[in-house]
């Protein structure tokens, strides 16, 4: 070990007498699990990469951001943060704008040039994906680091899934997202587009593993009547017919109706508004507060002048307008009713956005793999369906339907398959515990309100928000509590009034328990919740 700047002398200075015996508690330094990193579906390492952007490091802080997720640039995009709902700093001036830094990082990436390392087939085994969506191109990334190699079947025309199918382009440019599938596919990913699977066991023969991440594109049908001649169609539908043949949408006239409370509910009627209807309204059966749809979404929605109408249920759809029911619901029981009130509309058409599910025609040929009453697959502790090597994750499985779930699926899912092919149990992560606001010391912390996303355009297909300029991401980087880990700040071995801290040239700290009094002044005025008082044994 390095000779420490201030080195503890046992004679002949004022600390001959060592004051260990009198202590009955005595620090420690601690490791604790960021808030941010403990909450992100795709398991990043948020802190680490905040660390290396407020140094100005975007390249290593995007090098940190990939090793767990291919897609910075969309994911600053599309995920709903909840990093940023637990960020101790919330609790202080502000969450850290950690959903902007990383679309911002990762469109410094794509401006760059930065590419993935091309890796050579070290494995001599094949892994068949099927569906080509975020949770199977995340998987073929992350076997094809692994040595691997790797085929996606996709049934669209375009890889993407519903990144590209199921979010609209003024929330996520085709450009942006294009570029990152590029750097997966440029590893050495084989891709076959428009390829429907059939009968997964006879493809399967060709493979030593299979994936299954075929999405939940199958949109569920609404039991209300419709009559002949009413203008109707699913949202699923209309954003796919969007992408890939906007020739063929149907007309919707200037009055939309859109059935349904989710994301997609939202994503459609801000779609329709921008192929321009001047009337559009979202019916929804329960209360606002019940609406799955994020809550930014539904801001920006009413923004826009799209009206939510709750407590409303479609009873029938007619040519010109629809029939509503007013419903009553007991948030407390969650018990929905109808009233003897009715309500209509005038209607040119109306969009279904209940729900989506399963396509379970690509299972009928595979006996061995179940599908539960929620009708997704059943899946092990390490994600294998019932037939021997044929793996599921994303939409496909039980779980919450996001990008971000579906990303952090494909990689579980790539971990498991190489435990699998290796004969091996996938290792588990030990996580330590999470830091909690109370931990730190924020009196060290001048006020910096968070700087947010800034506003472009109008109501169009173009995207509406900016990314921060360098300074701006470092300037908000720099914002991180640094929650649990030590950031090197010496209040400790300031403060000490025993010198007890060792400090090393290369900045790293030790507590020497010979002449540490267990008073907790270090621990007291640590920033970031680093140490502890423990019973002394």
């Amino acid at each position: 070990m390095n000779k420490p700047f201030a080195t503890v002398l046992d004679s002949a200075t004022s600390l001959k007498n060592k004051t260990g015996s009198w202590r009955t508690m005595r620090p420690e330094y601690v490791t604790m699990l960021p808030p941010c990193n403990a909450t992100c579906p795709a398991g990043e390492n948020i802190q680490q990469w905040l660390s290396l952007a407020q140094e100005g490091k975007f390249r290593e802080a995007w090098e940190v951001m990939v090793k767990d997720n291919p897609f910075p640039a969309t994911m600053g995009r599309v995920c709903y943060h909840t990093c940023e709902r637990v960020c101790n700093r919330d609790q202080f001036d502000g969450a850290v704008n950690i959903n902007l830094i990383e679309r911002s990082i990762g469109d410094i990436a794509i401006a760059n040039g930065w590419q993935f390392e091309s890796v050579p087939e070290t494995k001599n085994k094949k892994i068949l994906i099927i569906g080509g969506g975020p949770s199977g191109l995340t998987a073929a990334y992350f076997l094809r680091k692994l040595g691997y190699g790797v085929a996606i079947y996709e049934s669209h025309i375009k890889l993407g899934g519903m990144m590209r199918y199921g979010v609209p382009r003024y929330r996520l440019p085709g450009d942006v997202m294009d570029s990152e599938i590029r750097r997966i596919i440029d590893m050495g990913v084989s891709v076959v587009c428009n390829r429907m699977v059939s009968d997964i066991k006879t493809e399967a023969r060709d493979f030593d593993a299979v994936y299954i991440a075929i999405g939940a594109y199958q949109a569920i049908k609404a039991s209300l009547n419709v009559q002949e001649g009413s203008n109707t169609i699913d949202a699923v539908e209309l954003l796919r017919k969007l992408e890939d043949y906007p020739s063929s949408l149907p007309t919707l006239g200037k009055k939309v109706i859109v059935y349904g409370g989710g994301n997609t509910a939202i994503d459609a009627a801000r779609t329709v508004l921008r192929l321009g209807a001047e009337s559009v309204k979202i019916v929804y059966r329960r209360t606002i507060n019940n609406l799955s749809a994020h809550d930014t979404e539904i801001h920006e929605a009413l923004e826009e002048g799209i009206e939510i109408l709750c407590l409303r249920t479609i009873n029938t759809v007619e040519k010109g307008k629809v029939l509503l029911d007013i419903m009553n619901y007991d948030e407390e029981n969650d018990i929905l009713s109808k009233t003897e009130q009715t309500d209509s509309l005038p209607a040119d058409s109306v969009i279904f956005a209940v729900g989506q599910s399963l396509d379970k025609e690509i299972l009928k040929g595979t006996k061995e793999i179940s599908i539960s009453e929620h009708g997704v697959i059943e899946i092990d502790r390490n994600m294998m369906t019932g037939a021997e090597g044929i793996f599921a994750g994303g939409d496909a499985i039980m779980g919450k339907r996001t990008v971000t779930h579906a990303i952090g699926a494909g990689k579980k899912a790539a971990k498991c398959i190489d435990a699998y092919l290796q004969g091996l149990e996938p290792s588990v992560n030990i996580k330590n515990p999470a830091a909690t606001f109370k931990r730190l010391n924020t009196a060290y912390f001048p006020q910096n309100p968070r700087v947010n996303v800034s506003r472009l355009g109008d109501i169009s297909f173009e995207e509406k928000n900016i990314s921060y300029f360098d300074q701006e991401i470092v300037d908000e980087a720099s914002r991180c509590f640094s929650c649990g880990n030590c950031f090197h700040c010496d209040n400790c071995y300031g403060y000490c009034p025993d010198n007890a801290i060792i400090k090393y040239p290369d900045g790293s700290l030790e507590i020497n328990l010979d002449y540490c009094k267990g008073c907790g002044m270090c621990v007291a005025e640590c920033p970031c919740g680093s140490m502890k008082m423990t019973l002394d044994e």
